[in-house]
């Protein structure tokens, strides 16, 4: 409509917008046929439009569209894609596993584009490489950026070499080729290389060497950040060494950095490991008073350990007090507790905690919902079981067979045969149509 007025010409900034919209909501017929009217078109079009549209067709797992949208650069914007295009396109094949599709592109800007590949589209390389566990091809690919100036390796080429060794636990290699970086090529490494590094050692049970990656740091100018200091924390406490983490974490205070969520999570995660629970509730008391927020993961995480040192009702009251404190929980907070209610056969907080749950819209897992119904009737609490089935009944839950029958036979042995009718008649009821019965 608006193409109908006099004087008005779409351009560039019109036809990306339009566009953009339409991929978002894949409408792809559609962006087909506003890139073949571009094509008559006599503004100046910028590849954007393209790289854009490359990342909606990944998202969209059309792959063979990736590579026809980089493709499509040349006809309509009318010059050669930027190596940032190929880049963008390589990554996005690459991060897909579309190795066959990321080879034709790489042939075509060989072949018919006559570009030469710059550092970031080698690094794409010796990261896919690095991640497939083909270390070898990764240093075959380094050797070959090595004899151009525009693609010699960089930090991210040396980083991502090393992450690679490390995984593969070659610390020995890793610690000559930081080496190497540093004298010969006079790159200087900062906090995420000396991360990798540490990760590795933590990897590898070699906390001391980690420890002194972290003096060299100091020594050579690069202060340690909250990431550093949290890998090897996390080092600590995957080993169990709780006293070594906690040093660690107050290394990281004294040296003026502010702990975050995850630096506290995971001292918590320790110490609930270790059954040590009340250290781990002070720590969350610590948290609030720096004002730093736990999230979903840092409450799941207390949840499970006083459920796992048999502290139900505290479990129980966090799980009643903290909605009301404005602190979002998800299901998998309700379903740790239930659970482990379920598991020591803790049945009346069971249902005590599926009505909550389900009053506040979580329904428990699968399992769990006929375990929990099998267990009430074990135990003679069929009243009990038979409200929680028509509760979870509501919420969309079949019961298995095995359960469904169970509680029908402790019925029928009270005698209690109209009940059962009526039960079964009104389970039945709330079956869609076509649907089989329990």
């Amino acid at each position: 409509m608006v193409a109908e007025q006099k004087g008005f010409n779409h351009n560039h900034a019109t036809y990306s917008t339009i566009i953009h919209k339409l991929a978002q909501a894949k409408k792809f017929q559609v962006v087909d046929a506003l890139l073949h009217q571009m094509t008559y078109e006599t503004c100046k079009f910028h590849e954007n439009i393209f790289l854009n549209l490359m990342k909606h067709f990944s998202m969209s797992s059309l792959y063979e569209r990736v590579l026809e949208m980089f493709y499509a650069i040349q006809p309509i914007v009318r010059e050669k894609p930027t190596l940032k295009a190929i880049s963008t396109c390589l990554n996005l094949l690459i991060e897909s596993k579309q190795i066959d599709l990321a080879q034709k592109l790489l042939l075509h800007v060989k072949r018919s584009l006559k570009l030469r590949p710059n550092t970031c589209i080698f690094n794409i390389l010796v990261k896919h490489h690095c991640k497939s566990g083909a270390l070898e091809s990764a240093f075959e690919v380094v050797k070959e950026m090595k004899k151009s100036k525009i693609s010699y390796p960089n930090l991210i080429t040396y980083s991502t070499l090393m992450d690679g060794l490390c995984e593969s636990g070659r610390l020995k290699e890793a610690i000559e080729l930081f080496e190497e970086m540093v004298s010969r090529d006079q790159i200087l490494p900062d906090a995420l290389t000396y991360n990798i590094l540490i990760n590795g050692f933590c990897r590898g049970g070699k906390f001391d060497r980690a420890r002194k990656i972290m003096e060299f740091m100091r020594n050579n100018g690069c202060n340690p950040n909250l990431f550093n200091y949290s890998a090897l924390m996390n080092g600590f406490c995957k080993e169990g060494k709780l006293e070594e983490a906690k040093q660690v974490f107050d290394e990281l205070k004294s040296s003026g950095l502010k702990p975050d969520t995850i630096s506290y999570t995971t001292l918590i995660n320790c110490f609930c490991g270790a059954g040590r629970v009340d250290e781990a509730m002070e720590l969350l008391k610590e948290m609030s008073e720096m004002k730093c927020k736990a999230d979903v993961v840092t409450f799941n995480i207390l949840l499970k350990g006083l459920c796992r040192i048999s502290r139900f009702d505290e479990a129980l009251g966090m799980l009643e007090r903290l909605a009301y404190e404005g602190v979002y929980l998800n299901k998998g907070s309700y379903r740790i507790v239930l659970n482990f209610f379920c598991q020591k056969g803790e049945l009346e907080k069971a249902c005590e905690l599926l009505g909550l749950m389900l009053s506040r819209g979580f329904v428990p897992h699968h399992a769990t919902s006929n375990e929990l119904l099998a267990r009430l009737c074990n135990t003679g609490m069929v009243d009990d079981a038979v409200t929680a089935l028509f509760r979870l009944a509501e919420m969309g839950f079949k019961p298995e067979p095995d359960s469904w029958a169970l509680l029908l036979d402790y019925v029928y042995r009270e005698r209690r045969l109209l009940f059962a009718f009526e039960l079964l008649d009104e389970l039945v009821a709330k079956e869609p149509r076509n649907s089989p019965p329990f």
